[in-house]
């Protein structure tokens, strides 16, 4: 494939995204838990839209005082309508966890590469980037999205905000552009349907966990497939991955690689996991020097502290965290 074709693209939402208000939701009230309790299981999901919130999901803990409304209310409103519905964790499923083995079956993805100093890929950076630097004139719900050709320079950006009038937000997409390669074409598309103002839960519903791409590394990086907000650290899904994150970070840098990627699968029940593979710059090999289990993981990242919300703002990856 020529340069000129190989095109890539990525995308990223605001905090106030539907889907986003539903992982925060879901990750505060997990933080709550562990504030009060760190070995807390906590499997919660949101689902809302349209004036109704619905929590439900599994929790065993000793705790049972979380004030669920006055989270949702912090982060969705006032004026919503809520219903819980949220039971304990299946007993057949804790029998599992309780030996140290993994809380399902699970196949999680690790990547960093040497592209930009966050270790993660260039569009993905940049669409995050310019998220950010809008949300901060226009805090409500919004979207960006940057596309790059072969070269890394930026041919493509859409950026659409809500309470943001085109004019004022393309003047500050431009002004953002003149800090970064950009082709000599590029097709800047700002508030593409028009000016809007209902956002949030008033204009779509959200759901946790749908945003993966955004909350991994962008469309061009497989995942595993499991969501992350919501879950406590005996869920592979999402300690897994971020034992994955710091395996990948530990090899590029070691290695010197441009590329890393990193696979490990898991079964219900079982420590130990069935794959445990690096890629680095194309060569596969078994990862060694790190202890993979469940309960490895969660201690030598100390993962049963309440540090949830702040990862399902805007990605798991690239911000400094502890398995970074």
């Amino acid at each position: 494939m020529s340069i000129e074709s190989n095109y890539r693209t990525a995308e990223s939402v605001s905090p106030k995204h539907p889907d986003k208000i539903a992982d925060q939701i879901s990750d505060a009230i997990l933080d709550a838990h562990l504030v009060k309790d760190p070995r807390a299981r906590v499997a919660v999901d949101v689902a809302g839209g349209h004036g109704k919130i619905y929590v439900t999901g599994e929790v065993t803990s000793h705790v049972t005082d979380i004030n669920v409304p006055s989270i949702v209310q912090r982060l969705a409103g006032d004026s919503i309508e809520l219903i819980e519905n949220i039971a304990e964790q299946s007993l057949e499923i804790a029998q599992g966890v309780d030996t140290g083995g993994a809380g399902d079956q699970g196949i999680v993805v690790g990547y960093a590469t040497s592209e930009t100093p966050e270790l993660l890929p260039k569009e993905v950076v940049l669409s995050r980037a310019l998220n950010q630097h809008l949300y901060r004139s226009w805090p409500c719900d919004g979207k960006t999205q940057i596309t790059l050709n072969g070269k890394g320079d930026i041919v493509g950006v859409v950026a659409s905000f809500q309470h943001a009038p085109t004019p004022h937000l393309k003047e500050t997409v431009e002004s953002w552009l003149d800090d970064f390669a950009v082709a000599e074409q590029v097709r800047i598309h700002v508030n593409p349907a028009g000016d809007w103002h209902i956002g949030g839960f008033d204009a779509d519903a959200g759901l946790t966990g749908r945003k993966l791409a955004v909350d991994n590394y962008g469309p061009r990086i497989p995942v595993g497939g499991g969501a992350f907000s919501g879950k406590d650290p005996s869920k592979v899904d999402r300690s897994a991955a971020y034992a994955a994150r710091q395996v990948a970070v530990r090899y590029l840098h070691e290695r010197q690689a441009d590329e890393v990627f990193v696979r490990i699968a898991y079964a219900i029940g079982v420590a130990e996991p069935l794959e445990q593979t690096v890629i680095v710059d194309g060569a596969a090999e078994q990862i060694t020097g790190f202890d993979l289990t469940p309960n490895g993981i969660i201690k030598s990242l100390n993962l049963r502290r309440p540090i949830y919300e702040q990862t399902a703002r805007y990605g798991h990856f690239g911000h400094g965290f502890d398995w970074e």
